[in-house]
């Protein structure tokens, strides 16, 4: 692939990522090329080649014979996923303060959380939620484990949804701030049964938050994970 294409296709694949998390590309639309070569100024080619990877990172779906559609996550589907998350997440911190580089994996960690209060501050969701999604890539990532790393990239799409809504819960955010200081520490001092449970809590408080954002937003009662 050549610097020029490789470039096209990263654009397309930015805009397109973009538009799906923030919104502008709704649940269930139907995402077609000849519109996306118009609006983004860019020839099929690096059009279909990003739909297609972001068909295999989960952030749409290919039916065949109609195209790509922006998935449809429902509230049971997004109340199970947190469910997944608390386990990987835990396996995840578990290791990351075991690990010898864990002191140094507390500075990365501390930066993105100073860079999440200013978000927060500020008011910028969305940075929060890139920033959010970033930290906890960053403790998959030093767990050291070549297998979860895939199975926690696979939840990506639907961990940022989750986060999306779950962020808008009244008070969600401090709290979770404080949640993210207590990963931290426990992982700055290699302290791997304090990391795992203060991220099973955060990961378990934010399914709550969402499952109360829903009620609220629904106006009906959304079941708790069993």
């Amino acid at each position: 692939m050549t610097v020029e294409r490789h470039t096209l296709l990263s654009a397309a694949y930015e805009h397109l990522r973009a538009a799906v998390l923030d919104g502008s590309l709704a649940p269930g639309s139907r995402v077609t090329v000849r519109p996306l070569t118009e609006q983004l100024g860019l020839s099929p080619t690096p059009i279909k080649a990003a739909l297609a990877a972001l068909e295999r990172e989960g952030f749409l779906i290919a039916v065949p014979h109609r195209g790509y559609f922006v998935p449809e996550v429902s509230p049971n589907d997004l109340l199970e996923l947190y469910e997944l998350r608390e386990a990987v997440d835990g396996i995840a911190a578990r290791r990351a303060a075991s690990a010898t580089d864990h002191a140094q994996l507390a500075v990365r960690l501390a930066r993105l959380l100073a860079k999440q209060r200013k978000a927060i501050d500020a008011g910028k969701l969305q940075s929060y939620g890139e920033l959010d999604l970033a930290f906890h890539r960053l403790i998959w990532e030093g767990s050291g484990s070549r297998r979860l790393m895939p199975v926690a990239e696979n939840l990506i799409a639907q961990v940022r949804l989750g986060n999306r809504l779950s962020a808008q819960a009244p008070g969600r955010l401090p709290v979770a701030i404080e949640e993210h200081q207590a990963i931290l520490e426990a992982i700055r001092q290699g302290d791997p049964h304090a990391a795992e449970g203060h991220i099973r809590c955060h990961v378990r408080e934010a399914g709550e938050a969402l499952r109360r954002y829903l009620q609220m937003r629904d106006g009906e009662p959304q079941p708790r994970p069993s």
